[in-house]
């Protein structure tokens, strides 16, 4: 039988004593990291976004600066003050349009005002759920107010969850503000912070791959940016602000599909279309004014013909899927904001990893004596 020896227990007393000691210093790393996340989490989705926007400006930021004599201050200011007239003010018309559109619905639904129209002949020869929503929309259009009251539980909480939405509406746009001007303040020490992103990279991945996906990081941030979000964001405004000067109704809300549709690279043209037809249906238009506003349509929802060769140039080479699905998950987690970030950071995600899987230095060693094989 052996003994085990005074050396063999110091030893491993100092081996317990160094793991006990790992695990404590994990521990309160692990603790200080969930206290920074919770102090951080209010404003996790606006700082994300702010750094979006500074690392997709920054090229511009600096070509203004070279031209005010390298003042970097001056020139994040300047652009956060053309960010906000250019995009945030009629961001904020087109939300306050579907705020108003929203409350108004409900207004209309609780006070039974709500006019419904007949339902037309086709709907019942639907697929799957014609059936069912021609008797639907047969009893709304015969006696909504009943129909209303049979569905009451239901309606109240679509009720409150819209009124919901129309309150995050403001505070959505003030997130939206706050975070041109987050941006501008990172864009103002840009080069630091440039600087620092590097360093983190090369501790994380080291030296020698740090610098590639510091790169990489940055031009599918703009790839995403500008080539998807960007062409996207400038067409749905574009079509609100048109729709919203034809007196269409509705036209926070159908910018708001354009702008999911042109993440999908689907075309306006399936907003717009619908549009022109409700203003020659609709009988209040006069034929010069029905004119105007169809050639006002039809121009906008074309918009990305002309915005895909700027800015597509700049295309990031991941799946469509994967933006869409970023998108509708940011905005179903975060709001309107949360469309953006998500779209970005799981798209960054992707090109990340796939970059990590092709760097592999044993695939490609692999492949080399593959190909010796052959040879021989």
């Amino acid at each position: 039988m052996n003994i085990p020896s005074q050396s063999d227990y110091e030893f491993e007393q100092r081996v317990a004593s160094r793991f006990m000691d790992i695990l404590i210093r994990a521990g309160l790393i692990l603790v200080l990291a969930m206290l920074c996340y919770q102090v951080l989490s209010p404003f996790l989705t606006l700082m994300v976004w702010a750094l979006i926007l500074a690392v997709t400006i920054f090229p511009l930021h600096q070509f203004l600066a070279g031209r005010i004599g390298g003042r970097q201050g001056l020139a994040a200011a300047l652009l956060v003050i053309v960010g906000l007239m250019l995009i945030v003010v009629p961001t904020a018309m087109l939300m306050s349009s579907l705020g108003d559109s929203v409350h108004q619905l409900v207004n209309d639904v609780q006070n039974n005002s709500l006019k419904i129209p007949a339902p037309r002949p086709g709907v019942e020869g639907w697929p799957v759920v014609g059936k069912k929503v021609h008797d639907i929309w047969s009893r709304a259009y015969a006696d909504l107010p009943a129909l209303v009251q049979s569905m009451q539980p239901k309606i109240g909480e679509l009720a409150k969850t819209a009124l919901g939405f129309v309150a995050g509406i403001a505070g959505g746009l003030l997130q939206f503000i706050a975070s041109f001007i987050v941006a501008g303040i990172i864009m103002a020490f840009g080069q630091s912070g440039g600087r620092g992103s590097l360093a983190i990279f090369e501790r994380i991945v080291g030296r020698e791959r740090g610098g590639e996906f510091a790169r990489l990081s940055t031009s599918t941030i703009r790839a995403v940016s500008q080539g998807v979000i960007g062409v996207a964001f400038i067409q749905a405004i574009i079509v609100g602000l048109a729709l919203l000067v034809s007196g269409v109704p509705w036209a926070g809300a159908l910018a708001l599909i354009v702008l999911v549709l042109g993440i999908a690279q689907i075309p306006a043209l399936i907003v717009t279309l619908p549009a022109i037809v409700y203003i020659w249906m609709s009988g209040h238009y006069g034929n010069a004014a029905a004119v105007a506003y169809t050639v006002v349509l039809i121009l906008s929802g074309m918009t990305d013909n002309v915005l895909k060769p700027l800015m597509l140039g700049r295309g990031v080479d991941a799946p469509m899927p994967v933006i869409l699905l970023g998108a509708l998950g940011g905005m179903g987690t975060a709001g309107i904001l949360g469309m953006f970030v998500g779209a970005t950071l799981l798209t960054l995600g992707y090109q990340v990893f796939m970059g990590w899987v092709a760097a592999n230095p044993d695939a490609g060693q692999a492949q080399a004596e593959s190909e010796s094989q052959q040879a021989g």
